[in-house]
């Protein structure tokens, strides 16, 4: 479905527009209170987020941290869509595949009273728990996985390949829905990762 014009198209919506609204509205630090804003949508921006979580605008890789975590900020996922939200305007974004990587994490205790956190390559930090789940997809063809877990609302991290590397050696097997399953445990969840009997 089109999306209907209005006046608030007018204006082409530009990253350094963007900023200055997000610094304007930004209140102290960590993550703007996107889900309380509703401004109009103001069309797409030519921002795209790769998977190894490389911001690119207009093509050329955003070489400031600063203005990388200033943008990381204001990100909301409706649906399957990802947009960067201020108080008076939405747009449009890409993301190849999660808007954040996991680069590092901790872990203490262990088996059910391990708890595993998590920090993203933008300054996040996200305890793994029953509302930070850890998942893992497969690709259906070669059968590699790809961890995720959940840092906000809607919003995952890639879990980097040598962070899950660490992880499997913390993994162990436990009962999910009947079945054994290899996965690791956070806080009291356990997270599967693959049935056993596929390890052999």
């Amino acid at each position: 479905m089109a999306k209907s014009k209005s006046a608030q198209m007018i204006v082409t919506p530009s990253a350094e527009g963007i900023a200055a609204s997000a610094t304007s509205a930004a209140k102290g630090r960590g993550p703007a209170p996107v889900h309380l804003w509703n401004p109009p949508f103001c069309g797409d921006l030519d921002m795209r987020i790769a998977r190894d979580g490389t911001w690119f605008y207009q093509g050329t890789p955003i070489g400031r941290p600063a203005l990388v975590r200033l943008f990381a900020n204001i990100i909301r996922r409706d649906g399957d869509d990802y947009f960067l939200i201020t108080p008076v305007e939405k747009v449009g974004i890409t993301v190849d595949d999660a808007p954040f990587v996991a680069v590092d994490f901790t872990a203490t205790g262990e088996g059910p009273a391990q708890t595993l956190t998590f920090t993203t390559n933008v300054g996040d930090t996200a305890t793994a728990d029953a509302a930070h789940p850890i998942r893992v997809t497969r690709d259906p063809e070669t059968g590699e996985p790809a961890p995720y877990v959940l840092i906000r609302t809607n919003l995952e991290a890639l879990i980097d390949r040598k962070s899950f590397y660490r992880l499997i050696e913390l993994g162990t097997h436990a009962d999910h829905d009947g079945t054994s399953w290899f996965g690791l445990w956070s806080a009291g969840t356990f997270f599967p990762a693959i049935p056993s009997a596929e390890l052999g």
